[in-house]
């Protein structure tokens, strides 16, 4: 059984190339397996490893200079949802690409899941789903706003574009795990936005937490990690990914005709060239034969 932590924790990493060796080597020590970004302002990712490999790598991260309340998500599986480690040096461990945004300073009011479904019911309660386009096409909360936008960072001028939509509101803001509202919070506070709240520990956390009966979510919630969904309970959802443009797709979309195994999908096959498919073909060959090479050296043993 592999225990899935996802993580993130905003604090001044004087030199975080310094910080990388040792957490490298721990994880591939533990046969940990994930991603971690690392930057000025902090650590982000999902790992998942055997529990003594998980618990090994939080304590670790931990005892990093400002990281002793560290908070995570935990969900297991029964096999792994990464293929390799990577532990990366970024400029933000979630890009937004606004130079003053500095969570550590200040951030909305954090909402407890057990709270969020009347905040959002609120008449006077704009809510603002801060994912990108493809997250939200599977699930979000009953009413929330789209901004539409394809990554992160075209969040402040989505922002600047439809701010007069939501004069006299209350802002709610919600994401994943909750990284990306740390940061939106905190740049709407900076435009002069007086009442700003967030859903504290993200949808993973009210999935958790919140009996499907009394939930206002609807659909499934992407993930970064193999599994690609969940829903309530963090049960494992429905949904594949489309390797040609990393986007979730449904079971019945493979029997679309613009679907091809480790080359397109539906969202993509009019979007990539020729060209762009070949190469995915080929890498999906390649990645074939590895496959066959490894179940050849199994049967070998």
């Amino acid at each position: 059984m592999y225990t899935i932590a996802a993580l993130y924790h905003f604090t001044r990493f004087t030199d975080p190339a310094a910080i990388k060796p040792a957490l490298l080597k721990l994880c591939l020590a533990q046969k940990v397996q994930g991603s971690l970004l690392l930057a000025h302002e902090g650590i982000n990712g999902t790992i998942a490893g055997p529990r003594a490999g998980i618990d090994a790598v939080l304590a670790h991260i931990k005892a990093l200079p400002g990281c002793a309340d560290l908070e995570w998500k935990e969900a297991t599986r029964d096999h792994a949802p990464f293929g390799k480690m990577k532990v990366r040096l970024k400029k933000e461990i979630v890009t937004m690409g606004q130079p003053d945004v500095d969570p550590r300073a200040k951030v909305g009011n954090y909402v407890e899941p057990e709270d969020w479904n009347d905040l959002i019911r609120s008449d006077d309660v704009v809510v603002i789903d801060t994912r990108n386009d493809y997250e939200v096409a599977i699930g979000t909360f009953e009413g929330a706003i789209d901004p539409k936008t394809q990554s992160f960072g075209e969040f402040p001028q989505w922002w600047e574009e439809n701010k007069d939509r939501f004069h006299n509101k209350r802002v709610a803001m919600f994401c994943t795990g909750g990284i990306r509202c740390e940061k939106s919070t905190n740049y709407l506070l900076g435009q002069g936005v007086e009442d700003v709240y967030h859903l504290k520990g993200g949808i993973l956390r009210y999935l958790e937490e919140t009996p499907a009966e009394e939930s206002t979510w609807e659909g499934d919630c992407f993930v970064f990690d193999n599994r690609v969904s969940v829903g309530h309970g963090l049960v494992e959802g429905p949904h594949e990914l489309c390797h040609g443009c990393r986007h979730p797709i449904l079971p019945a979309d493979k029997m679309r005709p613009e679907f091809e195994q480790g080359v397109s999908c539906h969202q993509c096959f009019h979007t990539t060239t020729d060209a762009d498919k070949d190469r995915f073909r080929e890498r999906q060959k390649q990645m074939h034969l590895k496959q066959e090479r490894k179940a050849k050296l199994r049967g070998s043993l």
